[in-house]
């Protein structure tokens, strides 16, 4: 196969991916924006970070929070510029003008109910979802979710409950605006985005280990190491038919890291015979010091 050739398919797939996340991002976007305009904003909800500076600002002052959106998210930009990578940038960057877009866009729907149980449960769910469909494209919310992930990716914090930290710091006093029942509701609502983020991001078994056979293991182990942030174990091993010594290696990983752990071994050795297994707990240093914590993100040196 030429070189150009090689070439021209990486690049297809480079514009591929490219227009996936961009989908991903735009349908993250409209869903959230209806989380703040339908559910939201009609009951007098709060919400966390930067979008509830804006919500405070519209129940004050009556601004669009399609303006102070942007506004607000362009400051904490400038902040995150200097510690996230250009990709994330751009998709962060599209991300915020798609949420003011549909921001506006959607500013005359509304759903009032006298059971405010159900708008804060249906805001949570679509901000879950909305924010999930973005984080899956590489891109943030901005506001405290580029916060969340600075915390993920210097101290270890699992994004989604880094999330809710920051979140909660904005939530709590805004019950000088929207009163204390209203901001109980709002916790609600924001337990379950919470709890959607992390499923979305995460699935249903947040562990993974992964057994590669490969005759290119050192290609594959330098790529997951430098790309992924993940330690990996190399293992003898010998082929029982024809008696041929083997290297295995030995990594566990985030759910979110499986597709692109796929995608290093398959570009790097389509012929690798590659063993994925959910992992039932992982204890250990970079996942957890003591048994039954939270699992966190931070690499691990087997």
């Amino acid at each position: 196969m030429s070189e150009g050739f090689k070439g021209g398919v990486r690049l297809t797939k480079n514009y591929r991916e490219l227009l996936f996340n961009l989908l991903k991002i735009t349908i993250g976007s409209l869903v959230f924006a209806m989380a703040v305009n339908v559910f939201a904003l009609p009951n007098q909800l709060g919400e966390g970070g930067v979008t509830g500076l804006t919500m405070i600002l519209y129940y004050t002052n009556g601004l669009s929070p399609a303006v102070t959106n942007i506004f607000f998210n362009a400051i904490l930009m400038v902040v995150g510029y200097k510690y996230l990578d250009r990709k994330t940038i751009f998709y962060t960057i599209y991300a915020i003008g798609t949420m003011s877009i549909f921001l506006k866009l959607t500013e005359t729907l509304a759903f009032e109910t006298n059971e405010v149980i159900i708008a804060a449960i249906g805001a949570g769910a679509l901000m879950g979802i909305g924010m999930g469909l973005i984080m899956k494209g590489n891109g943030t919310t901005a506001g405290s979710a580029i916060l969340a992930k600075l915390a993920n990716k210097y101290l270890g914090w699992n994004t989604s409950y880094a999330l809710l930290f920051f979140d909660l710091i904005v939530v709590i006093p805004s019950v000088f605006v929207i009163g204390l029942e209203s901001m109980m509701f709002t916790i609600v609502s924001l337990a379950v985005s919470t709890k959607l983020l992390d499923f979305i991001l995460e699935g249903s078994n947040p562990k993974k280990t992964v057994t590669i056979i490969s005759e290119k293991h050192e290609a594959i182990s330098k790529e997951i190491s430098e790309q992924l942030e993940r330690g990996l174990t190399i293992i003898n091993g010998k082929g029982y038919y024809q008696q041929n010594e083997k290297k295995l290696l030995y990594v566990v990983i985030s759910r979110q890291q499986l597709l692109p752990i796929q995608k290093i071994i398959n570009e790097i050795d389509p012929l690798a015979f590659v063993i994925i297994n959910d992992a039932q707990s992982v204890i250990g240093e970079g996942f957890t010091r003591e048994f039954f914590e939270d699992v966190s993100d931070n690499p691990n040196e087997m």
